[in-house]
Parts: structure tokens; sequence; C-alpha cells
């Protein structure tokens, strides 16, 4: 594990295997075992999409210099606008326009996988969706997940700039051996949407956020995420944007609630391993999904 972010110096952590007193693991649920590097990558957006977009390609390429696999950038990376100072939207680009494809080109170049949160436009629409495009190694599009929960809380009307997305498939794909699930910042609210990705097979939920400062948001944000990895004994690395408008903060929880990296709350990046055997393991020692006696079904 690294830890980066703020300026600091990248330290390691102890290594070595981690031992449960549940019991051996099958060879089965070994089959394939291996390591995934996951960057969560924090900074702050403006109203200038080229702008975003430049930070974001130097974070693709800090997080590759750092061995990372797949590279996690904040919700709507293209542009934040908490104040509106930009005046009534749609903001939005289609998920083929110039941020995308400064993406997609930034990921090819570093050979890194890519988790990003944009403004989708819709014809027609005077609001945007808030989406999350996740792209691979060669640039390729991989899938994208329209913000289904919207932040209408705190003070905060998100409803009245985007439109909430429709609860279809999740957004699951792979990088090396590992399934990586996603879900978008007000989600983490919602236990039942991270089950959802679970049931589908997620080792690693990765949550894009711009999580808004304000009383116990902080608190509020570390034990949230930390409960949903440990609710479902698997990995989940929040990357948030930084102040002055939301926390930083991102961190990389382990399927005990461990967090095993985080990268404070300056600009910058932290990066941890995703290990399958690790989950195996927990799961053999926590086995609260073969325990649990209810599913999750949208209203």
């Amino acid at each position: 594990m690294w830890l980066s972010g703020g300026g600091g110096t990248p330290r390691t952590s102890l290594d070595g295997p981690w031992t449960w007193p549940g019991g051996p693991v099958s060879s089965a649920q070994l089959e394939g075992v291996r390591c995934m590097r996951v960057a969560v990558c924090q900074f702050a957006a403006g109203q200038d999409v080229t702008a975003n977009a430049a930070q974001c390609a130097a974070l693709i390429g800090r997080a590759a210099a750092a061995g990372a696999q797949l590279a996690v950038l904040p919700e709507v990376s293209m542009y934040f606008d908490p104040r509106r100072q930009g005046g009534p939207g749609p903001h939005g680009q289609p998920l083929d326009g110039p941020f995308a494809t400064a993406i997609a080109d930034a990921a090819a170049a570093s050979g890194v996988a890519v988790l990003v949160g944009m403004l989708e436009s819709v014809v027609g629409q005077s609001r945007d969706y808030n989406t999350l495009l996740a792209v691979s190694d060669r640039g390729e599009r991989l899938g994208s997940y329209r913000k289904i929960h919207l932040y209408d809380a705190f003070g905060y009307r998100e409803s009245d700039d985007y439109l909430p997305g429709d609860i279809g498939q999740p957004l699951i794909f792979t990088v090396e051996d590992v399934t990586v699930g996603a879900l978008t910042c007000y989600d983490l609210r919602f236990p039942e949407a991270f089950r959802w990705l679970t049931d589908a097979g997620a080792d690693l939920v990765a949550l894009p956020s711009a999580w808004i400062v304000g009383p116990a948001k902080e608190r509020h944000w570390g034990t949230l995420v930390a409960a949903r990895a440990i609710e479902n004994t698997i990995y989940l690395a929040a990357a948030d944007q930084t102040g002055p408008a939301s926390c930083g903060q991102s961190i990389i929880v382990d399927p005990m609630g461990t967090v095993i990296a985080g990268a404070g709350e300056r600009p910058g990046l932290a990066v941890a391993d995703i290990d399958r055997q690790r989950i195996a393991e927990v799961r053999t020692t926590n086995p609260s999904l073969a325990n649990r006696r209810f599913t999750v079904a949208p209203r």
C-alpha cells in the first residue's frame, strides 16, 4: 500500500499475509487471485472544463506512476459550480464529447483504466445527468452510470440542475481480475444501492464524490464509507473533491472497514492494493452476506 497526497512523501505499510481464525479458504475462492492497485484522486473542479480535464489528466498520469491500474476521480470533475456562479444550465456534454475524449486519451496514454464524474447533456432538456464514465486502459468506454439519488438534503437541491438516472443495470466492469462497481456521492447514504452492486459481483465499489462541507459531514463520510465496506465485505474506494466546497479526505477501505489509504485534505492521490484473497478470508470470518434473509429490489 502507498499513501500520497497533500504534498506528503509516499510511504508503505507493513507487508505480509492476513490470517483469520475462520478456517481455510477454498482453492475455488482463490482461483485467479491477484492484486489490483487503485488510486483515489482528488482536486477541486471549477467552471473551466478544459482546465478540469487537464487536472484530471495530470492525476491519471500520477496514478500510473504510482503503479495503479484504476484511477478514480471525483464526481462532476468536468464542471462543478455549487454556488451557480456560471449561470443556468445545461452545462453538460455527450459521452463522446471533448471532456470524455480528453479522459480517454489520458487513460490510453497512461495505460490506466479511469472512472470519472461528468455532466452528460440531454437533448431538449435544461438539466443534465450527473454521470460517471468508465474507460479502459486503452481509452475504450466501459460503461456509464447516471446518478440515481440526487442530493436534495442539507439545504442543497441537486435536482434543480440534474435529472435522476433510471434504475436499470448497475455499472460493473473488470480491471485485472477485480470486478468493480460504481456509485456516486449521495448514493453512499443508501445501503441498498451498495448491496445491489455486491449482488452483481463487485469486489470493489468506486465512489466518485463531491461531498459538500457542513456540520458533521466529514464524520458522516468516514463512517458511511466504512459501513458500506463492512456490511458488504468489499473494498470501497471513495474519491472526493477538495475544498472549499467539498471535504476532500478521499479514502480506500478494506472489507473489515479498515482505512488502508487516505489522501488528506489537499489535492493529490492515495493508492492501495485490492486483494481478492483478502475478501475471501474476511467472508469466511464474517459470512454476513450468506446469513442475510432479505433481498434488495427497487420500489
